[in-house]
């Protein structure tokens, strides 16, 4: 029953970061190169707008992605599943350093760009800030594709 259980919550996991992972893919292999075309009012609101509304809708995979992990990992944990506990921990470490660079580095940025966007009043390092938050796509990207691999070993090993 817990075998099952975990698989459940693993497979919840991997769907609710899978669409964190896709956002990233996404912002990485797209929209850089849209970005490049833009001039800085251009890319602000644009920028701006979307971080507007990712920030309210992207959470509810975010935080349902960290949660049926650490439930996941419990539940390896609690069924004696060490390969599937293990698999899932480093999930955990992985999202959680991923939500390390959003809080510290994105999201100040996403804050600007949305006020910017809102009032349409530029800032005069418009391009600096998409520049630091393309930066850390990469690591974002690696960190998220850890997790998924990490929760599809953990199905694996239940």
């Amino acid at each position: 029953m817990l075998t099952t259980t975990g698989q459940i919550l693993a497979i919840a996991a991997v769907l609710a970061n899978g669409a964190v992972y896709g956002t990233d893919i996404c912002a990485t292999a797209i929209t850089r190169s849209v970005n490049k075309h833009f001039d800085d009012a251009q890319v602000t609101i644009a920028s701006g707008w979307g971080h507007y509304y990712g920030d309210k809708r992207m959470p509810i995979f975010g935080a349902g992605g960290v949660i049926t992990a650490v439930l996941t990992t419990v539940t390896a944990v609690v069924s004696g599943q060490v390969g599937a506990a293990i698999a899932a921990g480093i999930a955990i470490v992985a999202l959680l350093s991923w939500l390390g660079f959003y809080v510290r580095i994105a999201k100040p940025v996403n804050t600007a760009q949305t006020a910017a966007a809102k009032s349409g009043i530029i800032p005069a390092n418009a391009r600096a800030l998409q520049d630091k938050w393309d930066s850390i796509l990469p690591y974002r990207v690696a960190l998220q594709a850890i997790a998924l691999t990490g929760l599809a070993a953990s199905i694996a090993l239940f």
